[in-house]
């Protein structure tokens, strides 16, 4: 291209230099067709170069700066797309976050049961499996914003029921405290404040399944100053989130989201109306003297059980993902705590989640649209479900699954083995670049001036 000059490359994007007119030493008389051959080339190369770079810049829900790309883009490309976008709070785009490398038992050792990495609780492994590989994470602990704790205590599952047993969490969450506060300066110089711990539990960090034992006991003490990302989280006080708190989805393994999405297609047939399985109690009122789900399930299968538009099942099945990816609303009522992994399973395979757990906080709030697609009903409304949905399947479903069908939602309840931009554990930094008033390098550069 001898009447091109050189394609001009840099972090934020390119741009085509060309001469538009001629110089004094080109030569007079060429044919039109070579003339018209540049204009062409030239407008094609540009809208080429334009469409790379808009697709490089989805719209972001962050300030963060990440130069993570597409190597297929780098490769046509030969640049890197650099996000500098800032969101409302003018978030600083240089968040660093130091990892404690702790002996094996606190983490490592528990992945022995392939179950730690892939149950609903599986998020205390996601993130830190991701942060270990992130461009975000630092090795130098003098130049970090936050420290993260990789301890892992949702993997202990019991030999009678094979639920997760947590009774050891504070202890070893404790030991893993004495431990860094014993080698490294950084947790008794800000006494914990700027440390990040994942609670991935019915209860968060109380660290109990039954709500009265869990609020009894609280929040440990060595925790109550730092930062906890927890799926639990309500609208109204309680002692289970009497700590700066970050609510999380439940894990999903994204694999088992895309293999179910390959074979049945986020916008093809849903032949079931409304959409349930799990556990529903005919007598709510278990051998531990507590109500399941206070009473909520129990009334769903006695008031729609017999309900042809209902399909309720209270077993298992391993396939079931392929039973939401056909249906239109999918229930999430609390179970013993308000949240579910159906919450994050709805929307991942286009199943308008039904949220009955009054004064849930959802995950991500600020990101994800949950009033634009999803509905809540009160418990105390479930007799009206029925009525309920049949509005909305007659009136504006199709403007709700047109919002929830987006792929920029789902990927922002996933997590990844690698930080996505704009995925779960992406979302997790977004919310601690929020934070940064609790660093102590940041309060530091603000003292200087």
């Amino acid at each position: 291209m001898g009447d091109m000059n050189r394609l001009v490359k840099n972090r934020r994007g390119f741009y085509v230099k060309m001469r538009f007119f001629k110089t004094k030493n080109e030569k007079n008389g060429k044919p039109f067709l070579v003339r018209y051959f540049k204009w062409v080339l030239w407008f094609s190369l540009s809208f080429y170069f334009f469409g790379k770079f808009l697709n490089g810049h989805e719209p972001s829900t962050s300030g963060l700066k990440t130069t993570m790309v597409n190597h297929s883009h780098r490769a046509l490309s030969e640049s890197v797309v650099v996000r500098e976008d800032k969101d409302d709070h003018g978030l600083l785009n240089d968040l660093k976050v130091y990892v404690y490398e702790l002996p094996s038992k606190y983490n490592s050792d528990w992945l022995s049961n392939e179950r730690c990495s892939n149950h609903l609780f599986a998020s205390e492994v996601a993130i830190h499996k991701a942060l270990t590989k992130s461009d975000f994470r630092t090795f130098d602990p003098t130049e970090a914003d936050f420290y993260f704790v990789p301890v892992y205590v949702s993997c202990n599952f019991s030999t009678v029921n094979g639920f997760p047993a947590i009774g050891h969490a504070r202890a070893l969450l404790s030991s893993a405290v004495e431990l860094i506060s014993s080698e490294l300066p950084f947790w008794k110089r800000s006494n914990g404040s700027d440390h990040v711990f994942v609670a991935s539990h019915d209860y968060g960090a109380c660290f109990h399944a039954m709500e009265d034992r869990a609020m009894a006991d609280g929040i440990p003490e060595f925790m109550k100053n730092s930062i906890i990302l927890q799926t639990f989280g309500v609208k109204y006080q309680h002692p289970c989130q009497n700590a700066e708190s970050v609510v999380i989805p439940p894990y999903i393994s994204p694999k088992s989201v895309q293999s179910t999405l390959s074979k049945m297609p986020i916008d093809g047939r849903r032949d079931i109306f409304a959409f349930f399985r799990g556990k529903m109690e005919v007598h709510p009122k278990n051998v531990s003297g507590r109500f399941y789900s206070k009473r909520v399930r129990t009334e769903i299968l006695r008031k729609y059980g017999n309900d042809r538009r209902f399909y309720l099942k209270r077993h298992r099945f391993p396939g079931y993902q392929s039973e939401i990816v056909r249906s239109v609303f999918c229930l999430c009522p609390l179970g013993w705590a308000p949240w579910s992994p159906r919450l994050v399973e709805s929307v991942a395979l286009g199943c308008v989640p039904v949220i009955i757990a009054d004064g849930i906080r959802l995950p991500f709030e600020s990101t994800v649209p949950w009033s634009n697609i999803s509905l809540t009903v009160r418990e105390n409304d479930v007799a009206k479900i029925g009525h309920v949905l049949d509005h909305v399947a007659a009136t504006n479903l199709s403007a709700i699954q047109r919002n929830l069908w987006d792929p920029q939602i789902r990927r922002a309840l996933l997590f990844h083995d690698d930080v996505e931009t704009g995925d779960a554990t992406w979302e997790v930094l977004v919310a601690l670049s929020t934070k940064l008033g609790r660093s102590h390098r940041r309060s530091r550069f603000s003292a200087n001036g």
